[in-house]
């Protein structure tokens, strides 16, 4: 069975009965006759894999199941213009729908396959234009109760099941993403050897965008980070526009998109080739934080524990540079690490760089975490980032570091998909001087 056909089978056998609407993002205006490049809802294609606009899912769960696609109608005149379309036709027989209509049917048809179904799932309260939608559909079915029509006494969030379904990677989903982690981690490869002195940022983001799609990416996963000196302190930063000096670090944070799956990478490098004493002391610790991260990353753990064992190798490097002072278990209790690192280990990764899924069990407690699974896909990214004051050395001012890296939960702990992305000092080093004679 095809991944997508066997993904909506799942589906309809986790909904029990009633019926789904999944509808895919619409197409968005740039400015006043173009649009941005078009990109698929997330939920819509793990479950279709159909990627043009204007479609919308329809799951119909019970004892005699069908999964239904509306879609553009097949249109010669709009395709001279537009491109390719396959219709409902040909969408039918590629993609293993039952049926398959135009898109303009939709809301002739929708109250007919709503009628007399128990529950209505659909994404809540995302898009005010489809709550609209779903409830003109049950106005229609309860209008027509004396013709003995009932509407839906349940309306339920489909994002709930389609979340944990998400949480898990199927071996298609895992592929993909293996081959974008590849992808992202020659690109970082190949802007760590055109890093240079007086560059800038864009350049360094151009050799990275430039792998991407000379390796078939469709574009870059989120706005990548090409941050160098001081700018990579700040953790969201995007302007990509600042010359790199001679003694600065270089932090990016890119990854690429491989058909519909998100990889996601940061390195930190020396503009110049050679990491100073400082940056090398702050460049281990947060190395040494992600290898113990990495150890806390198998079955059973919980989500939160890769965090905590990241944690407690920053706080005490901290104290032994001298930038904190106190124990370490004052140091994490009061944290006071959080002035150098702010931000959380790691996150799931899949369709979207911050991925589906819930990160603590539903109903648990303020204390629960969701444990680890084999199949779940997440990123380990511990970081340090030391911005001038009165009381901080002067060399390690604006050093921001962070290290990031992919990886599967496997039976016995996880594999690193972006292995191959030099990483230690000496391999970081080493590519540098591969260019520089």
């Amino acid at each position: 069975m095809h991944p997508y056909s066997e993904r909506r089978a799942r589906l309809i056998e986790r909904m029990g009965s009633g019926v789904a609407v999944i509808a895919t993002a619409p197409e968005r205006a740039r400015n006043r006759d173009t649009h941005y490049g078009y990109r698929h809802d997330s939920y819509f294609y793990y479950l279709t894999g159909f990627a043009e606009p204007e479609a919308v899912l329809v799951l119909v769960a019970g004892d005699t199941p069908r999964s239904i696609l509306f879609c553009r109608e097949k249109n010669e005149e709009r395709e001279i213009w537009d491109g390719w379309r396959h219709g409902p036709d040909a969408a039918r027989e590629k993609f293993g729908f039952d049926e398959a209509y135009i898109y303009g049917e939709l809301d002739a048809k929708l109250p007919e396959l709503i009628a007399n179904q128990p529950r209505l799932h659909y994404v809540i309260g995302e898009d005010a234009g489809w709550d609209q939608r779903m409830m003109a559909a049950l106005n229609v079915v309860r209008a027509q109760v004396r013709a003995g029509r009932q509407a839906p006494s349940e309306l339920l969030d489909i994002r709930q099941p389609l979340d944990d379904m998400r949480l898990i990677k199927d071996l298609h989903e895992q592929t993909l993403m293996r081959q974008a982690a590849d992808i992202s981690a020659r690109a970082h490869r190949r802007a760590m050897q055109a890093t240079r002195p007086g560059a800038m940022e864009y350049e360094i983001e151009a050799e990275i965008l430039h792998e991407f799609r000379r390796a078939g990416s469709e574009a870059p996963a989120y706005g990548s980070i090409v941050a160098g000196g001081a700018n990579a302190c700040v953790l969201h930063y995007v302007s990509n526009d600042a010359a790199l000096r001679d003694g600065d670090l270089l932090l990016i944070d890119a990854g690429c998109e491989l058909r519909g799956y998100a990889s996601d990478i940061t390195r930190t490098w020396p503009v110049n080739g050679r990491f100073s004493a400082a940056q090398r002391d702050v460049y281990q610790l947060v190395l040494d934080a992600q290898d113990a991260a990495f150890a806390e990353v198998k079955p059973g753990a919980r989500f939160i524990d890769y965090h905590d064992a990241a944690v407690k190798v920053l706080a005490q490097g901290l104290i032994d540079l001298g930038l904190l002072k106190g124990t370490l278990d004052d140091v994490i209790e009061k944290g006071d690490y959080r002035r150098f690192y702010m931000h959380r280990t790691g996150h799931w990764l899949g369709m979207d760089v911050h991925d589906a899924g819930e990160y603590r069990p539903r109903g648990g407690g303020p204390n629960e975490w969701r444990p680890l699974e084999p199949g779940m896909v997440l990123t380990v990214e511990p970081g340090c980032y030391i911005r001038p004051a009165d009381d901080v050395p002067e060399a390690f001012w604006n050093i921001g570091i962070r290290i990031e890296d992919d990886v599967i939960v496997t039976a016995d702990g996880c594999d690193i998909y972006t292995a191959a992305a030099p990483k230690t000092i000496a391999e970081v080093e080493a590519v540098m001087a591969e260019v520089r004679g």
